[in-house]
C-alpha cells in the first residue's frame, strides 16, 4: 500500500482568520448602512457578507479539523471536512441567491427612494475589504476546494459591492430607483452560477465518483503492460480529499509468484500510478488464478 502525500498543497488558515475579521465589520456596516438608506441592493449585499462571515468560520474550522491525526476510531482522520465544508458553503451561496431575487422581485414592482450616497460610500468599503480578503485567498484558492468555495463567497462579495456602487451612481445622478432590484438579480444569477459548479465540484468526491482527470481505462492498459500481470480488476479510484488520490483493486498474476516477488511488482504498480496519474495511495490485493469477478468495474 502506497502512502506518497503531497504536501505542496498545504494552506495558510490565517489568511482566513484574517478575512473573517474583516468581514464582520463590513456586514454589520452594510446592514446598519442599507436600514437608514432603504438599500435593497445593501441589505442584500450584507446578507451575502453574513453568510460568508459563517462560511468563512465553517471553513476555518474544518481547514482546522483536516489536519487532526487518524485514530482508532477515524482512520482516516477528518481529512473530508474541508471537502464538507465546500458543499455547505456552495449550498449556502445557492440560498442567498434564491432570497436575493424574491426580495429584488418584490422591490422591483414597489420601489422605494434611497439614500444614494450612503450607498455608494458603504459599497466602496464593500470593494476595498472584500478585496483584501480576495487577495489574501487566492493562492490557497488554486490549491484547496474549501478555500476556493471561501474565495469565491469573498468574490463574489466583492462584485455584489461594485455593483451596488454602480446602482448608487445611478440612482444619486439619474434618480432611476428600480436600478437598485436589477442589480440585486445580477448577483443573484451569478451565486447560482459559481455556486452550482462548486457544489457539483464538492458533491463529486464526497459521492466517491471516479475524478474527471482520471481515464480507468488508461490505467489498466498501462498496468498490463508490467510484467507479471495478467488482469487488473475490481478496480475503485476516488479522492479522498483534494491532496489525497486513492486507488483500490484486485491483481489476478500472471504466475504464482512469491510475496517477496509481488512486493517489487506492487512497487513497479505505484510508481507508475504516481508519477503517470498521480494517484498516491494505492492498495492493491494480490490473486492467482482466484474464482472472483474479474470485471473491471464490479458492483459490490
Amino acid at each position: 500500500m502506497s502512502h506518497n502525500h503531497n504536501h505542496s498543497h498545504e494552506v495558510q488558515g490565517k489568511n482566513l482568520l484574517f478575512s473573517i475579521i474583516l468581514n464582520v465589520v463590513i456586514t454589520l456596516a452594510q446592514l446598519i448602512g442599507g436600514i437608514v438608506s432603504g438599500s435593497l441592493a445593501l441589505i442584500s449585499d450584507a446578507l451575502h457578507n453574513f453568510s460568508d462571515v459563517l462560511s468563512l468560520v465553517f471553513s476555518f474550522v474544518a481547514h482546522k479539523l483536516s489536519r487532526r491525526k487518524a485514530s482508532l476510531n477515524q482512520t482516516f482522520g477528518l481529512k473530508r471536512a474541508e471537502i464538507l465544508a465546500a458543499f455547505v458553503n456552495a449550498a449556502t451561496l445557492i440560498i442567498v441567491a434564491f432570497i436575493l431575487i424574491y426580495g429584488a422581485i418584490e422591490r422591483f414592482f414597489n420601489p422605494q427612494a434611497i439614500e444614494s450616497k450612503l450607498v455608494i460610500w458603504l459599497a466602496l468599503l464593500g470593494i476595498v475589504v472584500n478585496g483584501f480578503s480576495v487577495l489574501l485567498l487566492k493562492n490557497d484558492a488554486d490549491k484547496n476546494l474549501n478555500m476556493k468555495s471561501a474565495y469565491l463567497h469573498l468574490l463574489t462579495d466583492m462584485m455584489a459591492s461594485v455593483a451596488v456602487l454602480v446602482g448608487g451612481l445611478l440612482m444619486l445622478f439619474y434618480e432611476i430607483y428600480w436600478i437598485d432590484s436589477v442589480m440585486t438579480l445580477l448577483i443573484a444569477i451569478y451565486l447560482i452560477v459559481v455556486g452550482f459548479d462548486l457544489l457539483k465540484k464538492a458533491t463529486k468526491i464526497l459521492m466517491l465518483f471516479t475524478p474527471d482527470a482520471i481515464n480507468i481505462k488508461e490505467i489498466i492498459k498501462e498496468v498490463h503492460k508490467i510484467k507479471g500481470v495478467n488482469k487488473l480488476h475490481h478496480i475503485h479510484v476516488w479522492h479522498l480529499n483534494e491532496e489525497e488520490l486513492h486507488l483500490e483493486a484486485h491483481l489476478d498474476c500472471s504466475e504464482d509468484i512469491k510475496m517477496s516477488e509481488f512486493n517489487n511488482l506492487l512497487q513497479e504498480i505505484e510508481d507508475l500510478l504516481l508519477v503517470k496519474f498521480e494517484i498516491n495511495h494505492t492498495n492493491i490485493q494480490p490473486e492467482f488464478k482466484r474464482e472472483d469477478p474479474k470485471d473491471y468495474i464490479v458492483q459490490d
